[in-house]
């Protein structure tokens, strides 16, 4: 089974810094999702570890070859993006088929009955032009053409963006039925809709500032994490030992986000409330905020 790996990888643009030393290992056979806040990277990084994007310094391999100018590994690798609606040349000029026969030329494994069931499946017109559909009409030709190239690692930039709530539901049925049947592809899905795909991410990447902050299963790394409400003096009782990461005060009573052994919340008394965290919780208590420190 073959890792995608990126090692100590650097970019900038120009006097920015926007990966930093970064590491990362991609497990064969894994739904992973990829989260940050705006400018962290996400984009950058896919390109990257897709040879889409240049980097300043840094390797980044696939089965422990070069990923870059090495065709056989790009062949393994489906890089499907989000589609700018503004452009009107291009790609953009193209009719849905054709986008999808220039796509299969470089997906040799790529399934057309598939293909052909998702258009129906997704109501898609394939004699139109991409720059005539809706923004949530294009994040349905991403998704089709990532879930049609059957790419053992494929990756969604934004998949769900511009798509309604039923849609999206069900593109995260596809993509689960597709995983089931298919347990040796990788997936990295980078997306802003933390908690409604939360659930189907085996694992979660968080990328702050340039760096992995965080890459750990997401049951893990969620149950790490509590919410301690109550006074603040009980509550700093309760929650000596472990690390505050952000407080609110509302009068006498203050809820503090904590991390660490959780187990020991167990004992505290009915003084306070224990509460658990969402993995948007997590995101926004470990990127939102300046940490506080141990307690």
């Amino acid at each position: 089974m073959k890792i995608l790996k990126a090692e100590n990888v650097y970019k900038s643009y120009g006097k920015k810094q926007v990966l930093t030393g970064l590491d990362l290992e991609l497990q064969p056979g894994k739904i992973y999702g990829l989260i940050g806040r705006n400018g962290a990277g996400k984009t950058t990084l896919l390109g990257i570890l897709t040879a889409q994007n240049t980097m300043d310094s840094g390797s980044v391999t696939y089965g422990g070859q070069p990923v870059w100018e090495n065709q056989a590994a790009l062949e393994q690798i489906c890089f499907s993006r989000e589609l700018r609606p503004t452009l009107m040349s291009g790609q953009n000029n193209l009719k849905i088929k054709h986008y999808l026969q220039t796509a299969a030329i470089f997906c040799p494994n790529w399934d057309v009955d598939y293909a052909q069931r998702l258009l129906h499946e997704f109501e898609l017109d394939p004699k139109k032009k991409i720059y005539q559909l809706s923004k949530g009409q294009m994040s349905m030709v991403t998704i089709l053409i990532a879930l049609a190239s059957r790419a053992p690692i494929t990756i969604l930039d934004e998949p769900a963006a511009g798509l309604d709530v039923v849609v999206r539901e069900r593109f995260y049925q596809l993509l689960m039925e597709d995983y089931t049947q298919n347990p040796d592809r990788t997936f990295i899905v980078s997306t802003h809709i933390i908690e409604e795909a939360a659930s189907v991410f085996e694992r979660v990447i968080i990328l702050d500032q340039g760096r992995v902050l965080e890459d750990a299963p997401t049951d893990e790394l969620v149950n790490q994490f509590r919410y301690v409400s109550g006074r603040e003096d009980q509550v700093k009782r309760a929650c000596q030992g472990l690390e505050l990461l952000s407080t609110h005060q509302m009068g006498r009573h203050t809820t503090w986000a904590v991390r660490g052994d959780v187990k020991r919340l167990e004992q505290a008394g009915p003084e306070v409330d224990v509460a658990p965290m969402t993995l948007q919780n997590v995101f926004v208590a470990l990127c939102g905020h300046e940490k506080e420190g141990a307690q």
